[in-house]
């Protein structure tokens, strides 16, 4: 049945359409909201997978047509890989509905959101993120919603939801939050110096204004959605589950107690190989089985530890953070480097500079981006110990650089102030727990090495969670294992002073306000401390660049010079970028920006631009050369494309009888500027120069 659904949201309307377009799906709505419009599509396939996770994949496709535009690239049409924004949303929608599948579903399911329309001011990402539930609410998949999304940002101290994309220009805070009718599920964003305060009532306003689309698509639901299919996980064999208890459980309980990672899963992998040994011969074809209980042993006697004991896989206090060390200036050409190591984390975070044509441009259905700074983060199989094909960034690697973008960019120098290009690249060498966060951290210190005055230097933590009832742990500075058995990842980056990315996601179906501001507290208590050891080994931004970091130089020129500048067909400045070994920009406005290895070929490229603009003097001298001879005079060029006349009578002290008995033409000789005529001519004198009896300099 065709259904169409209507409600408010930051007052404007959004609605949920379905029963109208791609009907053969298990369950499909258009979501508009202004005159953006969002398809969401989802199936699930009817046979099982034997598979121990949930075989769910999320699209997300921005059609170039939505805005009206045909693709800029040579096939003029979407081709290739996901760009960075599909692949960011995509995620976005992915993880709040993750956890709401039942447990053990392994049926093949995919979720397929395509922008249809765009319209430049209301984003569709979030109208994704709501059409994904709604979708499967309506179908036949079990699903344990339904969830909403909004956006929230502040304008002026005042919190605003589903800002415009002008108006997140103006906003301080930039936040997506998705939740249920009772709590938050996942929380994505960042803010300029946000307090821990604020960002918490900006969580709860938004889950609170998010209500009405809740309550949307639970009408949506009673008016179109279908049974759902029978799904109940498969029953456990209790005997098995004993003898694997009885023959691992000890073992298994020392093995997670060893402080080392790597020694920790040798152990484990031996602990695992004698269990199926002494469990019987009659198991031997059912490993898939007992591996997913060892798998869930191994899970339960982490949060046993933890929430029964109190105690940590490596020992540490709840709020303990690990051994942190920090160097600089690790590599000598890059423009600045830095080596973060926690724990058994380890990111080589790397810093390069680069003038304005190295800006990043991506086309999106805004329009086309200039992005001047640029961070990208590899996770290479062998900081865990992995042998893998190594292929082109990951979509994990695309969400953790995402993230420490937005935690790094809120600090960085405005183009007024440091008009480089900036790219930092993440090398995670060793991975136990937040290499995303340790890629803050490197990279603020990168910078820093660089000279790059940034704002303030930011550090972040990684938080988990485990919860049991009403009994629950919060960590700090989580292990790898504790993020895989535990019930949360919570990440939180900024500076002394406040806020600058959050990412959250959760393995139960909500948190409360309450658990949210223990752990934003204990995360600020975190990060302060990791930031002091950073500091310790650098203290403030060098005063100066590298010698190996390009030079850059800038000039404000009249408008009307930039013609001359750039000369016929660009002759002219392609001759100067290539005879001084520089790189040179113009804008529209008469701003030159010249980038040079050297600071000597940018000095020089600069007085070439300052010869094309200079403008000659009345009763100045300068060394012209002879470029037009006539019978009454020779026309002299005393500066590029500016030449004057020498009269016959000013050639020389004496009486000239031809202008060709004194010059030629190609000579050089010196001239007196001794008029600029109302009709832009310039009348010179050699003679002049001659007279004078103390010559002086040219210019």
């Amino acid at each position: 049945m065709e259904s169409l659904l209507k409600t408010e949201v930051g007052g404007k309307t959004l609605s949920i359409q379905t029963g109208k377009v791609a009907k053969q799906a298990s369950g499909s709505v258009v979501v508009q909201y202004g005159e953006t419009i969002v398809l969401v599509t989802v199936v699930s396939s009817h046979e099982e997978k034997t598979v121990d996770f949930l075989p769910l994949t999320v699209e997300y496709q921005e059609k170039i047509y939505a805005a009206g535009r045909i693709p800029g690239n040579y096939f003029r049409r979407e081709i290739g890989r996901p760009s960075e924004k599909e692949t960011l949303t995509a995620r976005l929608i992915d993880r709040p509905i993750r956890p709401l599948f039942p447990k053990k579903y392994s049926n093949e399911t995919q979720v397929i959101a395509m922008v249809l329309s765009m319209d430049q001011e209301n984003e569709p990402d979030i109208l994704a993120m709501i059409g994904a539930s709604a979708a499967l609410e309506i179908s036949d998949i079990p699903f344990e919603g339904p969830i909403a999304s909004v956006r929230v940002g502040r304008i002026d101290g005042k919190l605003i939801i589903n800002p415009t994309i002008s108006e997140c220009e103006k906003s301080d805070l930039n936040l997506i939050v998705a939740g249920s009718k009772t709590g938050v599920v996942m929380v994505e964003g960042g803010g300029n110096l946000i307090s821990e305060e604020d960002m918490l009532e900006a969580i709860f306003f938004g889950h609170k204004e998010m209500q009405p689309v809740i309550d949307l698509q639970v009408k949506l639901k009673e008016m179109n959605g279908i049974p759902k299919r029978p799904f109940a996980p498969p029953e456990k064999d209790e005997m098995l589950v004993k003898k694997v208890e009885t023959a691992a459980h000890s073992k298994l309980r020392e093995a997670i107690l060893i402080p080392e990672k790597i020694k920790r899963r040798t152990a484990l992998r031996n602990v695992k190989s004698e269990m199926l040994e002494n469990i019987g011969e009659e198991y031997t074809d059912r490993k898939e089985e007992v591996y997913d209980i060892f798998k869930e042993l191994q899970k339960s006697i982490c949060r046993d530890l933890i929430l029964k004991e109190g105690r940590r896989i490596d020992n540490r206090k709840f709020d303990e953070i690990r051994p942190i060390t920090c160097e600089v200036g690790v590599l000598p050409r890059p423009h600045g480097s830095a080596l973060f190591t926690r724990g058994e984390t380890q990111v080589l975070g790397i810093m390069t500079l680069g003038s304005g044509p190295d800006e990043q441009r991506v086309e999106t259905l805004s329009g086309e981006e200039l992005r001047p700074f640029m961070l990208h983060y590899n996770f290479p199989p062998y900081s865990v110990g992995e042998v893998k094909r190594i292929g082109g960034p990951s979509r994990r690697d695309i969400g953790h650089g995402g993230l420490s973008t937005r935690a790094i960019e809120k600090v960085l120098p405005d183009k007024e102030v440091f008009d480089y290009t900036i790219r930092i690249v993440s090398e995670v060498l060793e991975s136990n727990g937040s290499s995303s966060m340790g890629t803050v951290c490197s990279g603020i210190l990168a910078l820093m090495d660089g000279g790059v005055p940034i704002k303030a230097p930011v550090s972040g933590i990684a938080m988990g969670l485990v919860k049991e009832g009403d009994k629950v742990i919060i960590l700090s500075d989580i292990l790898g294992d504790e993020d895989q058995t535990g019930d949360m990842d919570f990440k939180v980056a900024g500076t002394r002073d406040g806020i600058t990315a959050l990412q959250m996601d959760i393995k139960i179906h909500e948190l409360s306000k309450d658990i949210m501001e223990k752990a934003l507290e204990q995360a600020r208590a975190g990060r302060l401390y990791i930031l002091d050891k950073m500091l310790e080994a650098l203290k403030e931004p060098r005063s100066v660049i590298s010698p190996y970091a390009p030079k850059i130089i800038t000039i404000n020129i009249p408008p009307d010079k930039i013609r001359e500048i750039i000369g016929p067909g660009g002759k002219t400045i392609r001759a100067m970028q290539s005879e001084t070994n520089t790189r040179i920009e113009i804008d529209d406005t008469g701003l030159v920006k010249i980038a040079a290895v050297s600071e000597k070929d940018a000095e020089a490229a600069l007085e070439r631009v300052k010869e094309i603009i200079r403008e000659p003097e009345v009763g100045a001298i300068y060394e012209g050369t002879v470029v037009k001879i006539m019978d009454f005079g020779a026309f002299v060029q005393i500066m590029p494309n500016v030449d004057g006349l020498v009269h016959i009578s000013q050639l020389a002290a004496h009486r000239v009888e031809k202008v060709s008995d004194i010059v030629k033409e190609g000579d050089k000789i010196k001239v007196k500027v001794l008029e600029l005529t109302r009709d832009g001519k310039i009348r010179l004198s050699h003679k002049a120069v001659l007279e004078e009896k103390n010559e002086p300099n040219s210019k």
